[in-house]
């Protein structure tokens, strides 16, 4: 056991030694003065490979890139930054963490509480700085050299482990972000002494975790029966339960692509055109909703609707309930008194007995996806859509996609093929808020944080891609991971081309307003961080360049009209009429 020559010191490194104990394995730190010591306690466990440390220098590029490893790797992973508007940076990747439950613990470094309210330089009121968005806020006095030494490392451990297994929804509640506010005295570097005199290794033995929580508690099948017309919704983050229960009772799987779900024969992929069809989609009597939807208005209309019964099943960021039409919440539902296997690799199950309901979405979307492919196929010019399918489709199994908020994800939802059982390709999103924020560095963390991947992609669109080219800037020390990011190139925010703002009455003002052209030379952009690029505007390019990967963090450029983009969705919409 080392005894640290400063109060800092003891402090940061035992609140990261806790937070390796319970399960940490990655953190990433924005430079700063006020966090040198957590900076050079995080540091000193990178080198004795404890931890993965990533640096950043812009904060909000570390929330979200702490966001997507979190994400892939399913463990909490703290980021850390210094004092004042540092710690403001890090709101959009909070909101992220909290809306989508993931395990990010945030830890900004504070001036002592007497400085607040005089001016000090770096010095604002962090206290509670994210309101209700995280799970558990605590404002912590410095540590000091003398008596008590002792009394406050057990407390430093004591509140890691419980920050870390709060973040993972292990004490009861839901996943989510924790924030510890840490109030630091001078000295702040490792070397400088002022007077500690205890060591700073763990009384627990083995190495066990301070805090050892019990295992969650296991779901409570409620009954459910085949009975009523049924369609299953999987939104965000539904994962395999939702396949398997579609597939269990013979009904039709409406899964969004970042849903976990989108596999099997059941998964319908034009759900979203089919239930514009009154005749089809107003014989629905029932919902089973898992996850988060959140892509199409459609399906809200769907989720709203009076005459439908929506059963809500409670996933670990709990349930939507936008249209407050849900009849049942459960945590685990019993088919005809048998509760069906939820593990992922549960083999793809054959429909229990001739189902009509079942092969009537089967028939009806398999000749919407013929005519919408061939609509496609007959552009003069290279699709939004076929960019969407196109990554698709060359991703491998065991692959991984980032897919951005606005078109991208929703192109990727009509083209997105049912992918074989088993093959675990992972579609992910920020899709908790569906904002554009951070979408370069969370693909990047996602990348990183997955313990094996065959080939990571990102899919993005220009606006996106510019809102966080940020995330580019990496120094030369930073680990890369293998990563294409195809940019959709139309040059400003086609989406709103087919909301109300875009419809013709509004064309003088729409371009200003909404469809902001940025004229941003990304080849150059690029270059300026050194990132390798690719430039296509044809199918045969984006295959190709897909196709062949350079190694590192690379962009390809599919280059796609916006002019045409709102009678191209009509067109589509058409395609039930």
């Amino acid at each position: 056991m080392s005894t640290p020559a400063n109060a800092a010191t003891a402090w940061a490194s035992t609140l990261v030694d806790e937070l390796v104990r319970c399960g940490v394995r990655h953190a990433v730190l924005s430079p700063g003065s006020r966090s040198a010591a957590l900076a050079f306690a995080l540091h000193a466990a990178h080198v004795e490979g404890r931890l993965a440390l990533h640096t950043r220098v812009d904060e909000r590029s570390a929330g979200f890139l702490a966001l997507g490893l979190a994400r892939t790797s399913r463990t909490p992973v703290p980021v850390v930054t210094t004092s004042g508007t540092a710690v403001a940076n890090l709101l959009p990747a909070v909101l992220e963490a909290s809306h989508a439950g993931l395990a990010l613990l945030v830890l900004t470094a504070d001036r002592p509480a007497r400085l607040r309210g005089t001016n000090a330089n770096q010095t604002t009121d962090q206290v509670k700085l994210f309101g209700g968005a995280v799970r558990l806020f605590a404002d912590v006095p410095a540590a000091h050299p003398g008596p008590g030494e002792a009394r406050q490392l057990a407390g430093w451990r004591a509140l890691a482990a419980k920050a870390a297994w709060t973040a993972r929804g292990r004490l009861g509640g839901r996943p989510g972000p924790v924030h510890l506010n840490l109030q630091f005295e001078e000295p702040l570097a490792p070397g400088d002494a002022d007077g500690w005199d205890t060591p700073t290794g763990s009384p627990r033995p083995h190495g066990a975790p301070w805090m050892l929580p019990g295992d969650p508690p296991l779901p409570s099948p409620e009954p459910i029966d085949r009975e009523r017309r049924t369609v299953v919704v999987a939104g965000d983050d539904a994962g395999p339960p939702a396949r398997i229960l579609a597939e269990s009772a013979g009904w039709p799987l409406l899964a969004e692509p970042t849903s976990g779900s989108r596999t099997g024969a059941n998964a319908v992929r034009t759900y979203r055109l089919l239930l514009a069809d009154e005749e089809l989609a107003g014989r629905i009597e029932r919902v089973v909703v898992f996850g988060h939807p959140t892509l199409s208005r459609p399906v809200s209309r769907l989720l709203a609707r009076d005459d439908v019964e929506i059963i809500a099943v409670q996933g670990h960021a709990g349930w939507s309930d936008p249209g407050h039409a849900v009849h049942r919440v459960v945590t685990g539902l019993a088919l005809d008194g048998a509760v069906p296997t939820w593990r992922a690799d549960a083999p793809e199950l054959d429909p229990p007995h001739p189902d009509d309901w079942l092969q009537e979405w089967l028939r009806r979307d398999a000749d919407t996806s013929r005519a919408l492919d061939a609509l496609l196929a007959a552009q003069p010019a290279l699709a939004p859509q076929q960019v969407a399918a196109a990554v698709a489709a060359a991703l491998p199994p065991q692959g991984l996609l980032f897919v951005g908020a606005s078109n991208p994800v929703r192109d990727l939802d009509l083209m997105v093929p049912r992918y074989r059982v088993g093959d675990r390709r992972l579609v992910i999103g920020n899709r908790g808020l569906a904002g554009i924020d951070g979408s370069v560095s969370t693909a990047i963390g996602a990348a990183l944080g997955r313990p094996s991947t065959s080939r990571a992609f990102a899919l993005l669109g220009d606006v996106t891609f510019l809102h966080d080219s940020n995330g580019l800037v990496l120094g030369p020390q930073e680990p890369r991971p293998d990563l294409t990011v195809v940019v959709v190139n139309d040059d400003g925010g086609s989406i709103f081309a087919s909301l109300e703002p875009g419809a013709p009455p509004y064309a003088d003002a729409f371009e200003r307003l909404f469809g902001t052209p940025h004229h941003v030379d990304l080849a150059s952009l690029c270059a300026a961080t050194r990132t390798p690029h690719w430039r296509v505007d044809t199918l045969a390019e984006l295959q190709h360049a897909l196709a062949s990967p350079a190694g590192g963090i690379e962009v390809v450029e599919a280059v796609v009209g916006r002019a045409g983009r709102r009678d191209l969705d009509a067109q589509v919409r058409a395609l039930l009429s």
